[in-house]
């Protein structure tokens, strides 16, 4: 897992709506960078909407959130509309990104092995620093922690 204080790899990987997003360009105090799973599952919905619920803090705070899978763009835009989620959704159907940021491997479910995207998150300054990391996280009350921590910061 990358570290606090690590440099974070730059990206560029299309939204829920086909545009381009690259990490660097993010106008922000601090990107939260959020890998999960699988759209519209259980557990990374718990997720979404919590940043969701606590988009108003978040902007208020001048925190960026972008999500981060390996589902296509299609899947992501209606998961992004079901739930009115109001922050990037971002399709990583290699994941060569979450690679880059430990976050895609082996698992396994159920007894299947298959390669996938770990639940990992990452804040990241404005200057492309990784400030705060969260390994395995737990979906939920994930958004307040980030607020609290970068309170903290």
């Amino acid at each position: 897992m990358l570290e606090t204080d690590d440099d974070a790899p730059d990206f560029t990987l299309e939204n829920q709506h086909g545009d381009p997003v690259t990490l660097s360009e993010i106008d922000a105090a601090y990107t939260v960078a959020y890998f999960y799973p699988r759209a519209d599952t259980p557990g990374c919905t718990t997720e979404a909407c919590g940043f969701r619920d606590e988009w108003d803090a978040f902007d208020n705070a001048d925190v960026a959130v972008v999500g981060i899978s390996d589902d296509p763009v299609a899947d992501l835009a209606d998961f992004a509309e079901k739930y009115e989620l109001p922050f990037d959704l971002l399709s990583d159907p290699d994941g060569e990104v979450a690679l880059a940021y430990d976050s895609y491997g082996e698992k396994n479910m159920f007894g299947n092995t298959f390669d996938g995207v770990f639940r990992n998150t990452y804040v990241v300054d404005e200057s492309g620093e990784i400030v705060l990391t969260y390994k395995g996280v737990s979906p939920e009350e994930h958004a307040e922690e980030i607020l609290e921590d970068i309170d903290s910061l």
